[in-house]
């Protein structure tokens, strides 16, 4: 592989030619529009097999997807000796003995920790003021030989006797529940299947409650299953018809109920389920109606209710009877402050908390629920991430949160609500080495053509200074309300320490800077997304941080559609891009309601099966629909087989169109994960792997790869 002059992010490889996949014809009229799509095909039509066997794929598209492969691994072949040191330089800033501050729960106290070279974690516990530890479920003896093993959720019993326990072996998010005593850490007979992994203990410890995944690989039950008992037997909770909705299963922070959400995309409501009364049935908090977004939390008698009513578009609390049905007994705690977004919020015995954000930056909240004296957590960088984690008891006075930023590893503290005193409990180890004062973060804005400002975050070496331009790693996602954090990142460091700037595009489709940030960037507004993440781009070029042209753009999932619009509409500006499970067959994938999270995703998009403006619209920009002939940066794109959320045939049929129709520059990979789905690798150090690829493939666009291997 080398670069020349003329184009130093060229990959050049004698013998690797890339697959070309058949042309089928296929043809789809929708409001009179014509869809032509010859690689349709590669959409096995028997994908719910596939993602619970993968091996049930059909062998046409799958010697095209092993060809794929085989072609992006020639192709990358000569950055074998610079991925493995990265993955050694990746794994040697991570602590392999590591482990959480414990959590007091009662009589005893929980954590979680690894063992040396361990890729999975152990679950454990000690009697509440220490003592010796008790091995509780280890990962790495429970995941064995398999390939993929994601553990979904660990929670014991009330009474402290038993363990549940959830995972995932292919992938697919099809996590199957498991029981055991802890007398003897035997796990029981009965086996829960298809579920998305989540459970709430009854009070009596007898049984437990759970979301049911169906067919088509949506939430739509939560069932009860009693401890030893056949799970065809289960008794069926709350039911959800309406394919455009979630259902999803919390425990109520007091411990007394089990709070089942369902939710669209613009709404939601939720019922309190009694878990001291197996035959009590479920109660609804208030009906649901259009854009009116809520949850709950149940305090003795009351309920304080997060929600947007009566206009609280960034949020307000209230607070309301337990006994309530209906909206007109809220009576508003917190009032709504517009451009401060009430994130979350929760409730002790005696504090209500609630994490705020306003420009990007958060802070936590503290009241007292008795005098209502009121105080703040903040922190004085220029950019930060703040964490709450509620913990296991209600009645307590400590709180515990996290803090990082993208110099500083996260920092653990435990909180005295009463007496302010906050006391670090943990400090991220970095075993290789890390010193802060050898970078720098900053936060600014970048003028879109409409006036908005978009925020960015970045991070460089502190003996780097604006000029000239570096290269530039630009991430983004921008969907979903989904904000993007400036966190640590230890992986971020091997680019940065190679000359790289990283940098963050805080867009339009996040709540960055409140849920009009995100409004205007989905439906109608969804190309202002793109727009902002050029725009900062161009932001980072014309203030010397970047070269036109040597700026590597990252992003997944919604943030891989991203990836797609931006390099059919400004190609010229990257070097590299890479697509973690794109979503980049917008239009296809919106028009087939039969797959997974298409209905729900019309408040998302747009119903183009319904709507011919949401049609002509998501036309415009589908990434694979738009495909031109230009040239086009050099571009590795990520999947998984068994993803249920991108589904495989997306980037595969993107990759196909465009080496079919470009006119230059590439080139196009693929390297798809044949034993994982969504989120990649489940090993904490397998992950590497997949990193090392990507930061490779970055330092080959920048030209670096033959001189920093």
């Amino acid at each position: 592989m080398a670069a020349s002059a003329d184009n130093p992010t060229a990959f050049a490889l004698s013998g690797a030619t890339p697959p070309t996949a058949e042309k089928r014809e296929s043809r789809r009229v929708t409001h009179g529009r014509v869809l032509d799509d010859p690689y349709a095909w590669l959409a096995a039509e028997n994908w719910r097999d596939v993602l619970s066997d993968p091996a049930t794929l059909p062998e046409d598209i799958a010697a095209l997807v092993r060809a794929e492969n085989a072609y992006c691994g020639q192709v990358l072949a000569p950055l074998g000796k610079l991925r493995e040191t990265l993955q050694a330089e990746l794994r040697g800033r991570i602590k392999e003995d590591d482990s959480e501050p414990p959590w007091p729960d009662g009589a005893f106290a929980y954590f979680e920790r690894y063992r040396e070279g361990g890729e999975h974690a152990l679950y454990c516990r000690t009697k509440r003021d220490g003592g010796a530890e008790t091995i509780l479920f280890d990962g790495d003896e429970e995941a064995g030989e398999e390939h993929f093993f994601d553990i979904g959720e660990i929670d014991h019993s009330p009474d402290h006797a038993q363990l549940a326990w959830s995972v995932d072996d292919k992938g697919s998010e099809y996590y199957s529940i498991r029981t055991r005593a802890l007398s003897d850490g035997k796990d029981r007979a009965d086996v829960v299947p298809h579920t998305d992994g989540s459970l709430v203990w009854s009070a009596d410890s007898n049984s437990f409650y759970y979301v049911r995944v169906d067919d088509n690989h949506r939430t739509a039950q939560v069932f009860r299953h009693d401890v030893g008992s056949d799970p065809v037997t289960d008794t069926l909770i709350v039911e959800e018809l309406d394919p455009a909705w979630f259902v999803s299963l919390d425990r109520s922070r007091c411990g007394r109920f089990a709070i089942v959400s369902i939710r669209g995309h613009d709404a939601s409501e939720c019922h309190l389920v009694d878990l001291r009364d197996k035959h009590a049935k479920p109660r609804l908090v208030a009906e649901r109606e259009p854009k009116l977004r809520y949850d709950v939390e149940p305090h003795g008698d009351d309920l304080y209710i997060r929600s947007n009513a009566d206009g609280a578009e960034d949020f307000a609390i209230f607070r309301a009877p337990l006994t309530t049905t209906t909206r007109a007994d809220w009576r508003e705690v917190v009032p709504h402050v517009a451009g401060r977004l009430i994130v979350i919020g929760t409730v002790y015995a005696r504090h209500l908390v609630w994490v705020e954000r306003a420009n990007g930056l958060p802070r936590i909240l503290i009241r007292a629920l008795e005098g209502g004296e009121e105080h703040a957590i903040a922190f004085d960088e220029e950019a930060y991430a703040l964490y709450l984690l509620p913990g296991l008891e209600f009645d307590t006075d400590t709180l515990r949160f996290t803090y990082s930023s993208m110099t500083t590893p996260e920092e653990t503290y435990d909180y005295d609500m009463r007496t302010r005193a906050r006391t670090l409990l943990k400090r991220e180890e970095i075993p290789s080495g890390h010193d802060p004062k050898n970078y720098v973060t900053r936060r600014f804005f970048a003028r879109a053509a409409d006036g908005a400002e978009v925020p960015v975050t970045l991070l460089h070496r502190a003996d780097f200074s604006p000029g000239a331009g570096a290269p530039t790693l630009l991430y983004g996602y921008g969907a979903y309300g989904h904000p993007l954090s400036a966190s640590f990142d230890p992986h971020a460091l091997s680019l940065v320490d190679r000359g790289f700037v990283y940098a963050l595009a805080h867009t339009r489709g996040g709540t960055d800077k409140g849920w009009s940030w995100y409004e205007n960037g989905k439906l109608e507004h969804k190309p202002n997304t793109f727009a902002d993440f050029i725009t900062v781009a161009r932001h980072l070029v014309a203030t010397g941080y970047a070269s036109r042209g040597g700026i590597v753009a990252q992003g997944a999932s919604a943030g891989g559609m991203l990836m797609g619009a931006i390099a059919n509409q400004a190609p010229e500006l990257f070097s590299g891009i890479i697509a973690g499970v794109p979503f980049v067959d917008v239009l296809s994938t919106m028009l087939r309601d039969d797959l997974p999270l298409t209905p729900p995703e019309w408040e998302e998009w747009g119903n183009p099966i319904a709507d011919v403006t949401a049609y002509d619209r998501l036309a415009s920009y589908s990434p694979y629909d738009n495909v031109g002939a230009k040239t086009y940066p050099a571009i590795l794109a990520l999947a998984g087989l068994t993803d249920p959320r991108v589904t495989y045939w997306e980037p595969l049929k993107w990759v196909a169109r465009l080496r079919e129709r470009m006119a230059g520059g590439g080139p196009v990979l693929l390297r798809t994960n044949m034993e994982a789905g969504h989120a990649g690798a489940s090993g904490r150090f397998e992950r590497l792997e997949e990193v090392a690829l990507e930061w490779a493939f970055a330092l080959a666009c920048a030209g670096k790869a033959l001189s920093l291997d």
